[in-house]
């Protein structure tokens, strides 16, 4: 969008759709995460950043995006919860399904897991609300997600998984522009290995170099601006 500019545009307020006043967003990056924390902010809805993502591998790929995620928290003053980082039972709750397309049942199991998580501690701290930063990536499968979260939801009295579509009203436009304004660390794949595998098969099949994991950053001479992949 030729001349798009942070400064001016003008965001939408939120209503939340239980009326609630705050909220656990459960986040797995800080490019997808950006975007909606800003909304968060812009619209007086007090959130609280839930980073659980078992699935990322190797740790240390997992340890930087992390890290991009709490110093933008910080930035704008947000609580952030670091949970566990489980990868065994992460592993464990995916066997069987390691030659899953993107998008298929693998994707579900791993979205249902991190939810489940999620409300789990939601519950536990006083949180009827929770959400997703992974909407607003176009590599996932919206449905998929929003399914997800809501049978994670279902299982708390009074739960609500909020369904709200990150990507329109100018949301995955600003994702990018914030994104190279902060120059947030940009993945190049979802984030579990198995991505990571299939991601360096196909790049090799079309004549691509493999992946090079923590070397490129939004905004940077060089680097392609497409939406990240997780």
């Amino acid at each position: 969008m030729t001349g798009y500019s942070l400064d001016n545009y003008e965001r939408p307020q939120l209503q939340t759709p239980n009326g609630a006043k705050k909220i656990l967003m459960h986040s797995c990056c800080a490019p997808c995460s950006g975007e909606v924390m800003d909304a968060m902010v812009a619209s007086g809805i007090e959130t609280t950043i839930f980073f659980y993502n078992p699935n990322i591998h190797p740790r240390s790929e997992y340890e930087l995006r992390k890290e991009e995620n709490i110093r933008y928290a910080e930035k704008l003053g947000m609580e952030f919860v670091d949970a566990d980082y489980d990868t065994d039972n992460w592993f464990e709750r995916v066997r069987g399904l390691e030659e899953e397309p993107e998008r298929g049942a693998r994707c579900t199991v791993c979205f249902d897991m991190r939810f489940e998580r999620t409300a789990l501690h939601a519950a536990e701290n006083g949180f009827n609300l929770i959400s997703s930063t992974l909407g607003i990536s176009r590599w996932k499968n919206m449905d998929q997600i929003n399914s997800s979260g809501t049978r994670a939801a279902a299982r708390w009295d009074d739960m609500i998984y909020w369904t709200f579509n990150w990507r329109k009203q100018g949301g995955a436009t600003r994702m990018i522009e914030l994104s190279k304004r902060e120059e947030f660390y940009q993945q190049e794949y979802c984030g579990c290995i198995y991505s990571l595998r299939d991601t360096n098969d196909w790049r090799k099949q079309n004549g691509r170099e493999k992946i090079e994991r923590g070397q490129k950053f939004y905004g940077q001479e060089g680097v392609d601006c497409a939406p990240c992949s997780d």
